[in-house]
């Protein structure tokens, strides 16, 4: 197979337009172009190894359509689908990779959403399962009562200021969801 010109070949990608031409484009471009200002400018020079020893390898088959930063042309050789993107978390991360770059905190701040929808939904399909999910034990809060949990909180810890809101983040939503579950109940039973 040949090499293709792309950043995942062992040498190093050649600029396909000239450098007045990319720093006109682009703000900041060339910014680093004076040797004195790359502390790796002497391994750069012409002529010294990169320790990449490697031809391009076969791609992996494509079977269904992955999510890729809108900065590179193509996937990687080799990509990880054990985890497809489904449900609207996956809308949301097809969103994020499509419309913003990786540079951009609007990518970021998507992918972040993304991932509490994501963990909702799963919450929402372990309730409607014959084993939901149990907060008591998956939280961790039996460790508190037992190896010293609860001394070993306080002191000269960083994150002590906000160890107060911690049983409000974990517990809140299950106490909430508890609520609307009593709500609904209580509405049925109403109307029936």
């Amino acid at each position: 197979m040949t090499e293709p010109a792309t950043p995942y070949t062992a040498g190093k990608p050649a600029t396909p337009d000239a450098s007045v031409a990319l720093r006109a484009r682009i703000p900041g471009w060339g910014v680093d172009l004076d040797p004195k200002d790359r502390p790796s400018f002497p391994r750069e020079q012409p002529g010294i190894a990169t320790g990449a020893h490697w031809k391009f390898p076969d791609r992996q088959p494509e079977e269904q359509p992955r999510e890729r930063s809108i900065e590179h042309a193509m996937l990687t050789p080799v990509f990880g689908t054990s985890v497809p993107l489904r449900g609207a978390s996956g809308v949301i991360r097809r969103y994020a990779y499509g419309r913003f770059s990786e540079g951009r905190a609007a990518h970021w701040l998507l992918l972040i959403a993304a991932d509490r929808v994501d963990a909702w939904e799963n919450h929402l399909k372990s309730l409607a399962s014959l084993r939901p999910d149990n907060p008591i034990t998956e939280t961790g809060i039996g460790s508190e009562f037992s190896g010293n949990g609860f001394t070993s909180r306080t002191g000269n810890r960083v994150d002590v200021n906000h160890s107060w809101m911690d049983p409000v983040i974990v517990a809140g939503p299950w106490v909430l969801a508890g609520l609307a579950g009593a709500a609904v109940f209580r509405a049925v039973r109403r109307r029936v």
